[in-house]
């Protein structure tokens, strides 16, 4: 993996140069327990199901620009890939350079500069897909799913195509109690409002999102998530042909992208009842509600809580499919796809410090799970 100011080497068991760009690995299971960001504390963890990791994520802690005086805070980033590998880590690898870049041409973190970051690294990847195209078509297959949260001055940037989800726990004033309110939009063609959207962008095709096998799906593919990064073939009809696999294709062309890039991004300025962020892929959400996962969180030890949401998933992964949590653990990686997707998960906890308006810790890592 490639990190913007600081490569990083991984081997079997433990990331080496220690402190908080370490991680360790169990398995198909690799996890940081605790760590320390520029804003608190927080906990990461990746489950493997597929035969090839598709999902990556990262969290970045310190400059959020690439000039000295730009502004400093926590970067979060969770890509659930699908056709292949090739996107989540193409994103994984460019998406913060991107933003760095950007940022230090605008002087500041904002809506637009993030726009622009998600923008860029879809551009640069098609173009790689066409370069590579007649080597490798099956690129032009996949895509991922794009969650982005971003601390900086007492707020959060939250940036989403897809259906990966942020959660935030905060304190209700009321009940003490610790509720869960969802930050991030969704792009799943199961939501209503997203088929209208979808229908709306395209009033000409009746086949825009079809219904089958009880699945709402986008031109009756695979495809079940109406915004992605990558996914050449469905955003440009120049590689829906072959050498392309024929299960891909689609068999009338296309005149306008039937997915499209743009992420829906929200702005929240904290306040001292919120307590801590849950980011994770939909295979974290497949199995657990909102309110369950900030319970847990919430009922826990910080220290290796990340591991704690991963494991609750598993155990109703298998209650689903009536197996004993034990033996669902000891089945290999692509069999594993039949009994729960790969699942990723950033815990983020929020400092007082964040909250109050006072400098970010001076804490710069990269780190990215390496299974």
């Amino acid at each position: 993996m490639v990190s913007c100011w600081k490569p990083s080497a991984v081997d079997d068991g433990l990331r080496r140069g220690g402190g908080e760009a370490s991680g360790r690995v169990d398995g198909l299971l690799w996890y940081k327990d605790l760590g320390q960001h520029a804003w608190g504390e927080f906990s990461m963890a990746v489950i493997q199901a597929n035969s090839v990791l598709e999902d990556q994520s990262q969290i970045e802690s310190g400059p959020l620009s690439s000039t000295k005086s730009g502004p400093v805070g926590t970067f979060v980033g969770v890509y659930d890939g699908h056709g292949g590998p090739e996107a989540s880590t193409y994103v994984n690898e460019n998406l913060f350079c991107n933003l760095r870049r950007i940022a230090a041409e605008h002087r500041a973190i904002s809506e637009h500069v993030i726009k622009k970051a998600y923008l860029a690294t879809e551009e640069n990847f098609l173009s790689m897909v066409k370069k590579k195209w007649l080597n490798k078509p099956q690129i032009a297959s996949a895509g991922t799913c794009c969650l982005v949260g971003i601390l900086c001055n007492g707020l959060l940037y939250t940036a989403n195509v897809g259906d990966s989800r942020v959660v935030l726990g905060k304190i209700e004033k009321a009940t003490k109690e610790v509720i869960a309110i969802q930050l991030s939009t969704e792009h799943n063609a199961s939501i209503e409002s997203v088929r209208d959207e979808v229908k709306s962008m395209h009033p000409y095709d009746p086949k825009i999102v079809v219904l089958r096998h009880r699945v709402w799906r986008v031109k009756g593919l695979i495809q079940v998530v109406t915004r992605s990064l990558g996914d050449a073939y469905l955003k440009n009809a120049e590689f829906n042909r072959e050498p392309l696999p024929l299960k891909f294709r689609l068999p009338e062309p296309f005149l306008k992208p039937i997915l499209i890039p743009e992420p829906s991004i929200s702005v929240l300025k904290l306040c001292p009842e919120d307590q801590f962020l849950i980011f994770a892929s939909d295979g974290l959400w497949e199995h657990l509600s909102n309110q369950e996962a900030v319970d847990i969180v919430n009922s826990y030890p910080r220290k290796g809580i990340a591991r704690k949401l991963v494991e609750a998933a598993l155990q109703e992964a298998a209650k689903k499919r009536e197996v004993r949590y034990s033996d669902l653990r000891k089945i290999e990686r692509g069999v594993r796809r039949h009994f729960h997707d790969d699942i990723s998960v950033v815990v983020v906890f929020l400092s007082t410090r964040l909250k109050g308006g006072a400098s970010p810790r001076k804490t710069q890592f990269s780190l990215k799970p390496n299974i």
